[in-house]
C-alpha cells in the first residue's frame, strides 16, 4: 500500500493555501468553474475526473459532455437566467450536465430525488424551470405531477438525450474545449451570474430553492481545496446526494479544482462504504454527521482500516461520535466545518478540536465577521433600551447572524437568497450592532468557549422549553447516540396537560444490546433532569432527508398517543428508574392529569 501523504504541518498553512487559491475570484470575473474544468482539461485530458463502479470519465470527456450540454441550452434558447430543472441519481453525468448548461448562462435547479407528489411538484413550481431533465427510473414520478405544474416544461429523458449528445461526430466534439465561448456566439458569463437554485431539506415545511451564484462555487471549491491541500494524487470518495451544495459542489468541485479525481457512490452504504474507498484507492472522504454515526455503530467491515484515507472533511460530526470514528478507523485528521447553501456564515475547524465547528483566527475575523445573538423561546432577538439586539458571551447561546456585505469581493459572504421573496425578507435582522445593518440569520443556536471555539447547539424551532430550561433537541440526541445499543435518535418535544412548555420525546432505533434500563442510567448520568426525555418510541427507522437529517414534524404531531402509534412507547419512571410500558390506561391518567410527578420529568406514581 502506498504510504499516505503527511497532513498540513500547521492551520496556518491550511488557512494560507485557502486564501491563495480564493484571492483572485473577485478580479478576474468571468472565470467560472465550468471554464476552470476546461483549462483541467487541457493540462490534465487523459487524467480521470469521475469515476464510478460502471464508468469512469477523463477530465477531457467531463470538458467535452458539458460542451454538449451547453450547445444543447442554446439551441434551445436557454440562456441569462433560463432555469432547467435537473432529477437524477448520483452518476459522473450529474456534474457534466449542471456545468455545460450553467457555462451559457443557465441555472440548473437540482431536484431532490426522493421527491414526489405534491413536494415536487412544489420545488419545480418555485424554480419554475422550462425544461426538466430526468433519469428514466425517475421520469413517472415528473409525469405524475405535471397536472400540477404552474407551467408546463418540456420533460427531456436522461439517458435519451446522452445518447443523442455524445456520439463524437457531433459539432461540439469537434471543436477545441472550451472554443465555443472563444467565438463569441455564447453570452459572457461572470461570477455575478446565477448558477444554481439548490434546495432546503425541508425538515420543518417546504424545501425552499436557495439561488447560488458562479461567484460562490467557484469560493466554495477553492476554499475547500487549499484547506484539504488536495494535489493531483487525491481521490475523493463522495457518496452524499449531488442535488445538495456538500456532495454535488464542494465534494465534487473541490477535488476537481485542484485536479484530483472524484469516486461517486450512488449512495451510502455501511455494507459497502470501506469496499469503495479501498477498492478506489481513496484518500479524501466528504461525510455528514450522521454518516460517521452509522459506520461507527455497523458491525466490523474487513476493510475499515485498510485504507489510504489522510483526510475526512465535513459537517455534523458530533462530538460523542469524533473520537470513536477517527479511532475505529483510523483516521489521521477529520476536517469539520460550518456553513449552509444560502448563508454567509462559514466556520472551519483546522485544529481537529472534537465537536467544534470551528473558530476564526484573530488575521481572519475582518473576512469572516459573525455575532452571536441572544434570542427568546420563539426565536426573537432580544434588545437592549437602545432596540439593538444583544450579543453572548462567553459559553452563552445565541443565533449566528452574519454582516449583509453587498459587493464584498469574498463571494462566500453574499447572500443571495431565495427563489421567494419574501423567505429572503425574513432572513435578514435588521439594528443588530448599530441603527439600519443589516445582518443574515442562520437559524442556528451555537455557544463559543473562552478559547474561540464555537459549538453547534442546535436549530431554531427544534430546541423547546421544559420545567423552565430550554432544551436542545441535537444535544439530547447526540448523547443519547452513545448508549450502547441505541442505532438512531431524533428528539422533539411534545405537549402535555397541565404542564408548561414541551416535554422530551425520543424515537429510537434499537440495535444488539438495547436495554431501557441501561438507556435510563446512561441519560441519567449524561443529561440534566430537565433534558432527559420524558417519553420514549422504539421505531424500527426513522425519516431522514437526502442528507440524513431526520425529519421530526409527523413524529411531534403523532405525541405519544397509543391509540394512534403502532411503535412501543415508554415513559419514564422515576421510582423504577427506567422506561416502563405506556399503555392506554397510563396515557389516559397522563391526559387527565393525574401524575402530578408530571410536572418533573418522570412520572412519581408507580405505573
Amino acid at each position: 500500500m502506498t504510504p499516505r501523504r503527511p497532513a498540513a504541518s500547521s492551520p496556518a498553512q491550511d488557512w494560507s493555501r485557502a486564501l491563495a487559491l480564493t484571492s483572485s475570484i473577485s478580479r478576474q470575473p468571468r472565470r467560472t468553474l465550468p471554464g476552470v474544468i476546461d483549462e483541467i482539461a487541457r493540462t490534465r485530458g487523459d487524467a480521470p475526473a469521475l469515476l464510478s463502479r460502471d464508468a469512469c470519465v477523463t477530465f477531457r470527456a467531463l470538458a467535452d459532455r458539458s460542451a454538449h450540454y451547453a450547445r444543447w441550452a442554446v439551441d434551445r434558447g436557454v440562456a441569462a437566467g433560463g432555469v432547467v430543472a435537473l432529477l437524477m441519481p448520483n452518476c459522473p453525468e450529474y456534474a457534466a450536465v449542471w456545468l455545460g448548461v450553467t457555462s451559457v448562462g443557465g441555472v440548473v435547479a437540482l431536484l431532490n430525488t426522493n421527491l414526489s407528489g405534491p413536494a415536487l411538484a412544489h420545488c419545480i413550481n418555485v424554480a419554475a424551470p422550462a425544461h426538466v431533465i430526468v433519469d428514466a427510473s425517475l421520469a413517472a414520478r415528473v409525469a405524475a405531477v405535471r397536472s400540477d405544474l404552474s407551467t408546463a416544461p418540456a420533460l427531456w429523458i436522461r439517458d435519451a438525450l446522452r445518447d443523442e449528445l455524445h456520439p463524437a461526430s457531433k459539432a461540439a466534439e469537434r471543436r477545441g474545449v472550451g472554443e465555443e465561448a472563444a467565438t463569441g456566439e455564447l453570452p459572457a458569463v461572470t461570477i455575478h451570474d446565477r448558477a444554481l437554485c439548490i434546495y432546503t431539506s425541508g425538515t420543518t415545511g417546504w424545501p425552499k430553492a436557495a439561488l447560488v451564484s458562479h461567484g460562490r462555487l467557484m469560493q466554495w471549491t477553492h476554499w475547500f481545496a487549499g484547506l484539504m491541500d488536495v494535489q493531483p494524487a487525491d481521490r475523493m470518495y463522495n457518496c452524499l446526494p449531488m442535488y445538495h451544495s456538500v456532495g454535488g459542489v464542494v465534494a465534487t468541485g473541490a477535488a476537481l479544482v485542484g485536479g484530483a479525481s472524484v469516486f461517486v457512490g450512488e449512495k451510502f452504504s455501511t455494507r459497502g462504504f470501506w469496499r469503495d474507498v479501498g477498492d478506489f484507492d481513496c484518500t479524501l472522504f466528504q461525510y455528514i454527521g450522521e454518516l460517521c454515526r452509522y459506520l461507527v455503530n455497523a458491525a466490523p467491515q474487513p476493510r475499515e482500516r485498510n485504507h489510504r484515507l489522510r483526510l475526512c472533511c465535513g459537517n455534523g460530526l458530533a462530538a460523542g461520535v469524533w473520537s470513536a470514528f477517527a479511532s475505529r478507523f483510523r483516521i489521521p485528521r477529520i476536517l469539520e466545518f460550518y456553513a449552509s447553501t444560502e448563508g454567509n456564515v462559514s466556520l472551519v475547524n483546522v485544529e481537529g478540536e472534537p465537536g467544534a465547528i470551528g473558530r476564526v483566527p484573530r488575521f481572519l475575523a475582518h473576512r469572516f465577521p459573525m455575532a452571536l445573538v441572544r434570542v427568546d423561546d420563539e426565536g426573537a432577538p432580544l434588545r437592549d433600551a437602545r432596540g439593538l439586539c444583544v450579543e453572548c458571551g462567553t459559553n452563552e447561546v445565541g443565533e449566528a447572524v452574519g454582516p449583509l456585505q453587498r459587493g464584498s469581493s469574498n463571494a462566500g459572504a453574499w447572500f443571495e437568497g431565495y427563489t421567494d421573496a419574501g423567505a429572503s425578507e425574513r432572513k435578514i435582522l435588521r439594528d443588530v450592532r448599530v441603527p439600519g445593518d443589516a445582518w443574515v440569520r442562520t437559524g442556528d443556536l451555537m455557544r463559543r468557549d473562552d478559547r474561540g471555539f464555537v459549538f453547534f447547539v442546535d436549530r431554531i424551532g427544534d430546541t423547546f422549553r421544559w420545567k423552565g430550561e430550554n432544551v436542545a433537541a441535537a444535544e439530547v440526541a447526540d448523547a443519547i447516540g452513545r448508549c450502547p445499543g441505541v442505532a438512531e435518535a431524533a428528539v422533539y418535544g411534545v405537549a402535555v396537560p397541565r404542564a408548561d412548555g414541551r416535554a422530551g420525546m425520543a424515537a429510537l432505533v434499537a440495535g444488539d444490546g438495547f436495554d431501557l434500563r441501561v438507556l435510563h442510567a446512561h441519560l441519567a448520568a449524561s443529561l440534566p433532569e430537565y433534558a432527559r426525555p420524558l417519553f420514549v418510541r422504539l421505531a424500527a427507522s426513522l425519516e431522514v432527508t437526502g442528507t440524513l437529517r431526520h425529519t421530526t414534524g409527523t413524529l411531534a404531531r403523532d405525541g405519544y398517543d397509543p391509540a394512534r402509534i403502532a411503535d412501543p412507547l415508554y415513559v419514564d419512571d422515576r421510582d423504577r428508574q427506567s422506561y416502563v410500558k405506556l399503555d392506554t390506561a397510563v396515557y389516559d391518567r397522563i391526559q387527565s392529569g393525574r401524575f402530578l410527578g408530571i410536572q418533573s420529568c418522570a412520572l412519581v406514581a408507580a405505573v
